[in-house]
């Protein structure tokens, strides 16, 4: 079953099972789900982290940062271009 046809509930079913498992491991307990096991412990780390206080905030926060860090390069690269441009037209116009 791949990742993105899991529906939400079994994802929370499967990471409720993992933890009810004493004596289960990712690769068991994915084995039995029919599941990959680093598919589980992505399922498991991201319930155990949305599960934190201030969880949510932190989400959205990290989500802002990669997005706000990709418009950070994207301004480098439109500068750089622009500074290049403004170098050449310079030494064209000179005499």
């Amino acid at each position: 079953m791949g990742t993105s046809k899991c529906s939400p509930e079994f994802r929370a079913d499967a990471v409720t099972l993992y933890h009810l498992s004493p004596s289960g491991t990712y690769a068991s307990v994915a084995k039995d789900l029919g599941v990959n096991h680093e598919t589980l412990r992505t399922w498991v780390r991201d319930a155990e982290r949305a599960a934190r206080p201030g969880a949510v905030e932190a989400t959205a926060m990290e989500k802002e940062n990669r997005q706000l860090r990709a418009r950070v390069k994207e301004f480098e690269f439109e500068r750089e271009i622009l500074r290049r441009a403004a170098k050449y037209f310079a030494a064209e116009t000179s005499w």
